[in-house]
């Protein structure tokens, strides 16, 4: 990894209506990493459209997902933010990635059997193909470092197996060309934090989702301080108070996920959350868990539609990152159709 320069790239699906999930488990990470690293963060529209989407909700969701980057902190002039689909080499790359993937890696992805469903003969070929334009998101910048929840571990581990082939089919050429080392790094997986999933309000055994058909099992990061302290009031614990070890919280989903919402927004750790709360009735916790989650999110709602009442300025910061991120895909990609063997 020495012969790349570190650079961190993730993204978030423009899908609508983002929760403290999206939060804790993907922004709040991005802006701790830019005092670390050089990073690309992208609204990943490709992405979206695997399945339908409403091209009205989805430009407005773009605009969403950028104005809950910059109100959580993120630099876009430090850094760059932009939207996937400005940058066309990064479906370029995915089509040289599908003919280095193998049936068998994306077959093995658990995710597609899960948003495929029974009905997978019906799913389209983007969601079955989607890990190599993810591979790309990242290598068409040969990013060394991407922050992932547990769930897109797996997708990573794709990844770097298609940089990896990438690298042994095409040794030849890539050392033709002044890469001793190989073209693409293995990007490294950045796991981070005490809430890297968080859970439903409502059922803690499975994870917070827009898709819900209960708005009080997620904490939308549109909503007010009431709606807050509503959701939080209402959350599914067990009869029994909290204890003093974080052993105590094994077997107990709704729990454990609360504690861990709160050490997330609080930047403690479990522990430091039941030494303060332990042996306490959860009445008294939830009372101090919504006062936490409206004091850390009600900044970024508020600035969050202060951005989105003027979108002109939403599409600025994406037009200036597109051409910035352009630069770089642009010269990955050149060096790619020399190494492959195409003619430019």
């Amino acid at each position: 990894m020495t012969a790349f320069a570190q650079r961190v790239f993730s993204g978030v699906q423009p899908t609508g209506n983002l929760h403290l999930g999206n939060y804790l488990g993907a922004i709040q990470r991005f802006v701790e990493l830019q005092s670390r690293y050089d990073c690309m963060y992208c609204v990943v529209d490709l992405h979206a459209i695997t399945v339908w989407q409403d091209p009205v909700d989805l430009k407005n969701n773009i605009r969403e997902v950028t104005a809950a980057f910059l109100a959580a902190g993120i630099d876009a002039g430090r850094h760059i933010v932009f939207n996937q689909s400005r940058v066309p080499e990064h479906a370029e790359l995915a089509w040289v990635f599908n003919c280095v993937a193998r049936m068998g890696w994306l077959n093995r992805m658990t995710q597609f059997k899960e948003k495929a469903g029974k009905d997978r003969e019906n799913a389209s070929v983007g969601l079955f193909a989607y890990p190599a334009l993810m591979a790309a998101d990242i290598l068409v910048y040969r990013g060394t470092h991407v922050p992932v929840g547990d769930d897109q571990k797996q997708h990573l581990e794709l990844s770097r197996d298609i940089a990896q082939k990438f690298n042994n089919d095409f040794a030849a050429s890539i050392t033709a060309n002044g890469h001793a080392d190989g073209f693409f790094p293995l990007p490294e997986p950045l796991i981070t934090g005490p809430a890297t999933r968080v859970m439903s309000l409502r059922d803690g055994s499975r994870k917070m989702s827009k898709s819900d058909a209960s708005d009080l099992s997620r904490i939308n990061l549109s909503d007010d301080a009431d709606q807050i302290a509503t959701k939080i009031r209402k959350a599914r614990t067990d009869p029994e108070p909290l204890p003093g070890e974080v052993k105590g919280l094994e077997g107990r989903r709704e729990a454990e996920n609360l504690v861990g919402i709160y050490a997330a927004l609080a930047a403690v750790s479990a522990q430091q959350v039941l030494d303060e709360y332990g042996g306490g009735q959860f009445s008294t916790f939830k009372t101090a868990l919504a006062d936490l989650c409206i004091d850390k999110l009600a900044p970024i709602t508020g600035e969050m539609r202060r951005l989105q009442a003027d979108p002109s300025h939403i599409d600025k910061v994406l037009a200036s990152g597109g051409e910035r991120a352009g630069v770089l895909a642009r010269e990955t990609m050149n060096a790619v159709k020399d190494i492959v063997g195409f003619i430019r």
